[in-house]
């Protein structure tokens, strides 16, 4: 199992970015979380196949439909805490 750790710039709050996020992790098998930053990003933390991640960072890129995804910066690594399923942290 293989863990990444994004962050996503852009028009990414207030435009229903994390629940596109869960719901694309949750299609494609995925555990983790996601959650808003304070200065206006979005934390994504994933863990799955390394193929499935790779396809979930193209989800990432791409946005719900009213963000402006400007960037998504990833970090890839082994989990520490393994997670039972993906959810929204507020």
């Amino acid at each position: 199992m293989h863990e990444i750790q994004a962050v996503v710039s852009g028009q990414v709050q207030a435009v229903a970015y994390r629940v596109y996020a869960q719901d694309a992790a949750t299609e494609l098998g995925l555990t983790g979380y996601v959650k808003n930053l304070p200065d206006g990003t979005v934390f994504v933390c994933a863990q799955g196949e390394r193929d499935t991640l790779k396809d979930f960072i193209e989800h990432l890129h791409e946005g719900s439909l009213k963000a402006k995804v400007e960037s998504v910066s990833v970090e890839w690594g082994t989990p520490e805490t393994v997670f039972d399923d993906f959810g929204i942290v507020h």
